[in-house]
């Protein structure tokens, strides 16, 4: 760990800003993620989880660990399961960028949407409690958590579409006709948004820790994408897993759901809708395209940082591909495919 944390410095760090420290610290690297490199620490005093912002040149807005930060601070006691949150540094002298820590949740997480080795009934339990947790992350009062400020008011749609386009323009490497088609059908007509919301905007099940024995959600983790705007966004992206098959990306697609006690995504939309008091979803097929498209852009940005060696995983190479059938697959729904 020596050649990517100076731990002297880090534990002179943990000494002055949180709260009951006691060291010796050690620290590992925690496997996965592809954007900001996380690692667990051990101490006396307890384990905690630092996240930080990778090394070298940054798209701007990207990796924003301080949104983080910020989002999980306030929703520390709501009905949104989080970590418990203990301190921010900004001073690159640190550690080399900016990080956060948090505090250590046990638990389990799942790559696999289908839950391999999950008894039916667990996973249809653990489903409804992921549907809980997104909706009650979109029922939380802004205001009384003082986020009222955490993103700009409407237009959210038409802003996310030109910000993603921006990026993806900046780490393109190919030319691929499916994202450039889905650009110009997402521009065109945006969706009335009758809300706004605490978006999460990178809500899958592998973001989501689950008790280490239990089928429910004990913390919900990787904030840094998220923001003030339309939850139906923020929805439908979580909701491409029924449209993605395994082999691409994490998805359903081609499972059977009932077999398996997982619930279709019709039956998945009502209990959200149920839960957060709406009739229906108009415009569905729109954001499940427009979250594709965002996808691929996000697969995108990992192929360039994989090019210029700046990745955070090993994998990211292999994700850098999945741009184009991400895109492709986009552009299929929304030409009624």
């Amino acid at each position: 760990m020596s050649d990517e944390i100076d731990i002297a410095a880090l534990t002179a760090w943990f000494a002055r800003e949180v709260p009951g420290f006691r060291g010796p610290l050690a620290a590992a690297r925690i496997a996965g993620g592809q954007s900001n490199p996380t690692y667990r620490l051990s101490a006396p005093s307890g384990d905690y989880v630092l996240r930080r912002k990778p090394p070298g040149p940054l798209l701007p807005s990207a990796h924003a660990v301080e949104r983080e930060f910020r989002v999980m601070k306030a929703l520390q006691g709501s009905a949104v399961p989080v970590p418990p949150i203990h301190a921010l540094c900004e001073d690159d002298g640190v550690i080399g960028s900016t990080f956060f820590v948090m505090g250590f949740v046990p638990g389990r997480v799942f790559m696999d949407a289908r839950l391999p080795g999950e008894a039916p009934a667990d996973r249809a339990a653990i489903f409804d409690s992921m549907n809980a947790t997104i909706a009650a992350l979109h029922s939380v009062d802004v205001g009384a958590v003082g986020l009222g400020d955490f993103g700009r008011p409407g237009n959210y749609m038409a802003r996310q579409i030109g910000r993603w386009t921006k990026q993806y323009r900046a780490s393109e490497t190919e030319d691929i006709p499916a994202m450039n088609a889905l650009i110009d059908w997402l521009g065109a007509y945006t969706p009335p948004e009758d809300r706004v919301a605490i978006v999460h905007g990178d809500y899958r099940m592998d973001n989501l820790l689950l008790h280490p024995s239990e089928p429910r959600a004990v913390a919900l983790l990787d904030w840094e994408l998220s923001t003030l705007g339309d939850p139906i966004a923020d929805f439908a992206y979580h909701c491409m897993a029924w449209r993605i098959p395994p082999d691409l990306f994490r998805g359903l697609a081609g499972t059977d759901l009932l077999a398996h006690g997982i619930p279709s995504e019709a039956e998945y939309v009502a209990r959200y809708c149920e839960r957060t008091g709406r009739s229906g979803i108009p415009d569905w097929t729109y954001y499940i395209a427009y979250g594709l498209f965002r996808l691929a852009a996000i697969m995108q940005g990992i192929a360039k940082r994989a090019i210029d060696g700046t990745a955070a995983s090993t994998d990211a190479v292999e994700m850098g591909r999945k741009a184009r059938p991400l895109a492709e697959l986009g552009w299929s729904i929304a030409r009624g495919g």
